[in-house]
């Protein structure tokens, strides 16, 4: 019962996760979420410099469910690992966006027009600006990828949960 259980969740999350990948401009439930680590980010790494400041709100978002999965992956909960995975491939692709946004910084921030678009001056600080889609691109292909992987492990290891016996 107990596999049957783990590998429904592990479909519905799957079929939940290759969502969001898929409509990346639309906000989704776990946007709420990764907004929270994204500006948690900001003020945990606030005292590092204005570069690491700027860049831990999204490094900080994808880090924070990457550490979880490598939690559960290092304690031999692998269901759970694959589909913690999952959010980090998601992250990824939430990420994507906003650095697409870099030149035409259209999209809404937290703290209004006037607030910083961190993308923007991270890849201005790096005189990468004119590369903006590729970088965009490159997260997006990650997070898709690494969607792709989560979703085949999450369904093998709930499928293959050997069932405890109660005696």
């Amino acid at each position: 019962m107990r596999k049957y259980f783990s590998f429904g969740l592990s479909l519905i999350a799957c079929a939940y996760f290759w969502y969001c990948a898929t409509t990346p401009d639309s906000w989704h439930f776990i946007d709420n979420v990764n907004l929270i680590f994204h500006e948690a980010g900001h003020t945990i790494f606030s005292f590092f410099g204005e570069f690491i400041h700027v860049l831990a709100g999204s490094a900080f978002q994808i880090a924070l469910p990457l550490f979880i999965s490598l939690f559960f992956f290092y304690t031999k909960q692998k269901t759970s690992g694959a589909l913690t995975l999952l959010w980090v491939g998601q992250n990824f692709i939430n990420v994507s966006v906003y650095a697409g946004d870099a030149l035409s910084m259209q999209l809404p921030l937290l703290g209004g027009d006037g607030s910083l678009h961190d993308w923007n001056y991270l890849l201005n600080s790096m005189d990468w600006i004119f590369y903006t889609q590729r970088v965009a691109h490159g997260l997006s292909t990650l997070g898709f990828i690494i969607i792709f992987i989560a979703s085949v492990l999450s369904l093998y290891y709930s499928w293959t949960i050997e069932e405890k016996k109660d005696f």
